[in-house]
């Protein structure tokens, strides 16, 4: 389970890569099937930036190194995440095969794929939310929360990771969040798998579907906004943007930033968490070393978290011809920065493939992006992570892994639908 298999290399050029090509790393089974690892670095080696032609989602380029990355996100004036040139997946109508009917083309835009001004000022209402005095406010009750979960579970016997811990967890949080009632909070779940799962955008059979429960999550969260529109202010997300200028967003701005908040909310916790419990079980002598070294924990959080990266990409799109340490790239072409392969590189980390819970540069990793769209919510991740290794090793449970989980099948988020596993006591 530690490694994954040698990849025999053949060579191929790497300037106008042809699909279907090795390279293209939008196909959804080298993910559910685990093979990513191989195919990046070779990419790392041969050809860091490179360009594939006629994929699933159109043409695109693979940036694939932490300097190369960071260096784009660094300039959000030549590389957009707005939604007006195609948003922060690598997914867009240009790529489909049939034009989307005019009824299923709902924009729904989020402050994450705008740019500035627009990013900043929907960002500054939301950021108080995260600020370390908040985590100081919530960390109590993450804890209880954490540590009641954990006590309802059963040792020696075989259940779902993802579902009982690293969901239930997750949602509880949301649910928080958004003083969401509570007897309800797995629509959260179920919301955020349909709004994140960029396979749906291939058939219209799938793009209708996703569409009616986007209607559905913003039909009950139009309801919460009208029954909180004429309270006074509070510290849930809903109350928030009600006092704030975004109280004018029309439903579908305010749709898009619900979804951007429950699938950032959730899905990069909730992989992470199960990240925790598949990583350590791949890496026994690591797993050995935190129980026997609690103090490592908070770089454990970080290096689970570069390990896991929850989110495999985000793109962008240029909007002027620029070149990008050689690669000429034209205004309009998609970029997609691959995360998951910048958290591999090898001229940054050490024996990359490694989770080791010590690592000295762990906090280096890209997971939570770079620059002006930084993930908002990154320190209540890493609350949430920390204080459930801390109530693991508090009641000195280890999650012991029962067979390979069945995986996310798409090229965004990067995680797990259901993994098996036991407690044992250490």
């Amino acid at each position: 389970m530690a490694t994954a298999p040698v990849f025999e290399n053949d060579s191929l050029p790497w300037e106008i890569n042809k699909a279907p090509h090795r390279w293209d790393v939008t196909l959804p089974e080298i993910y559910t099937e685990d093979r990513w690892h191989p195919i990046f670095k070779e990419m790392r080696e041969k050809a860091p930036i490179n360009k594939i032609e006629g994929s699933g989602f159109g043409s695109y380029w693979n940036v694939t190194t932490l300097k190369a990355i960071q260096h784009v996100e660094a300039l959000p004036d030549i590389y957009s995440s707005s939604f007006e040139h195609g948003g922060i997946t690598l997914v867009d109508e240009e790529s489909l095969d049939e034009p989307i009917p005019e009824d299923q083309k709902i924009i729904m835009p989020m402050f994450i794929a705008m740019d500035r001004p627009k990013h900043t000022e929907e960002r500054r209402v939301i950021a108080p939310a995260f600020t370390p005095g908040e985590m100081e406010r919530m960390s109590s009750d993450i804890r209880q929360r954490t540590g009641e979960l954990l006590d309802s579970l059963p040792v020696g016997q075989s259940f779902d990771w993802v579902d009982l811990v690293s969901i239930e967890l997750t949602t509880q949080m949301l649910a928080l969040l958004f003083d969401f009632p509570w007897q309800d909070r797995r629509k959260l779940t179920e919301w955020s798998d349909w709004a994140g799962d960029v396979e749906l955008f291939r058939t219209e059979e799938t793009r209708k579907a996703r569409l009616e429960k986007m209607f559905e999550m913003g039909a009950y969260f139009q309801g919460l906004w009208e029954e909180r529109k004429n309270r006074g202010e509070a510290p849930d997300l809903i109350s928030r943007m009600i006092h704030s200028p975004m109280k004018d967003m029309n439903q579908f701005e305010y749709m898009g930033n619900l979804i951007l908040l429950i699938v950032g909310g959730n899905d990069t916790t909730r992989n992470s968490m199960s990240g925790y419990a598949y990583g350590l079980h791949s890496f026994q002598d690591e797993r050995e070393k935190l129980e026997k070294n609690p103090e490592y924990i908070p770089n454990a959080v970080s290096e689970i978290i570069r390990w896991q990266t929850p989110l495999a990409h985000m793109r962008r799109t240029a909007l002027r011809d620029h070149d990008l340490f050689g690669a000429p790239i034209k205004a309009g072409d998609k970029i997609g920065m691959w995360y998951l392969s910048a958290n591999r590189d090898e001229t940054v980390f050490d024996n990359p493939d490694k989770l080791i819970v010590d690592r000295e540069n762990a906090r280096r990793h890209l997971a939570f992006g770079y620059g002006i769209h930084r993930c908002v919510g990154a320190r209540l991740a890493e609350l949430q992570i920390r204080i459930l290794l801390e109530e693991m090793a508090k009641r000195r449970l280890r999650p012991n892994v029962l067979g390979e989980p069945e995986r996310v099948a798409g090229c965004f988020v990067h995680g797990y639908r259901k993994m098996m596993v036991e407690l044992s006591k250490y």
